[in-house]
């Protein structure tokens, strides 16, 4: 069974013998390593699952400097949702970090779901609800918490992807420059250290 498939029958609880029905609402394709899916200026049309590999989404400033907002592995979605429910052009990238397999869904695949499976409605109201306190807590976080609480944070959020993403994206994502990634890692390996002593 496929990624997409776990994730319809565990988290929407559709049926596992109906769970293919859903095939018809999105498309597989392999994208290359810095592949872009979503540019600035487009309209987003679609909402990505990643069945194997690694997005990011990020945005450049005025000075060129990217701020990278979510990184998407495995079994995650992503997509820019204002640009593509209000039918805005996008201020987000959307890239492949690594060779990945990239399910695009259709824009009404959510509404077609609770549609066909009416019972995945409340499902959806709680992942739209965990979306908001995420996005919520992620400004919080960057505007009162230290660099350390936020590596701390991404490490829970993220935990196997210290490996997979340059620091320089995870010192993006902080809103922390990449040297002082550095002496917040190294700050915390000498406690770690104290304390394995």
């Amino acid at each position: 069974m496929s990624n997409i498939n776990n994730y319809l029958a565990k988290v929407f609880e559709v049926p596992a013998e109906k769970v293919n029905l859903c095939s018809i609402q999105y498309e597989l394709k392999k994208v290359g390593k810095h592949e872009m899916l979503l540019q600035e200026g487009e309209v987003c049309r679609n909402t990505f699952f990643v069945e194997k590999g690694l997005l990011r989404m990020y945005s450049i400033d005025k000075n060129g400097k990217e701020h990278v907002i979510q990184f998407a592995p495995e079994n995650w979605l992503i997509g820019d949702r204002s640009s593509l429910y209000f039918n805005e052009k996008s201020r987000y990238y959307i890239e492949a970090v690594e060779d990945s397999e990239v399910l695009f869904l259709q824009p009404d695949f959510f509404s077609k779901l609770i549609e066909e499976f009416p019972n995945t409605i409340e499902k959806n109201d709680l992942i739209i609800q965990k979306h908001v306190k995420s996005l919520q807590d992620r400004i919080n976080s960057l505007l009162g918490e230290t660099a350390e609480e936020r590596y701390l944070k991404f490490i829970k959020m993220y935990p196997d992807l210290l490996l997979r993403v340059p620091q320089w994206m995870i010192a993006s994502y902080l809103g922390i420059t990449p040297e002082s990634l550095s002496r917040v890692r190294k700050e915390l390996a000498k406690k770690n250290f104290v304390t394995d002593k």
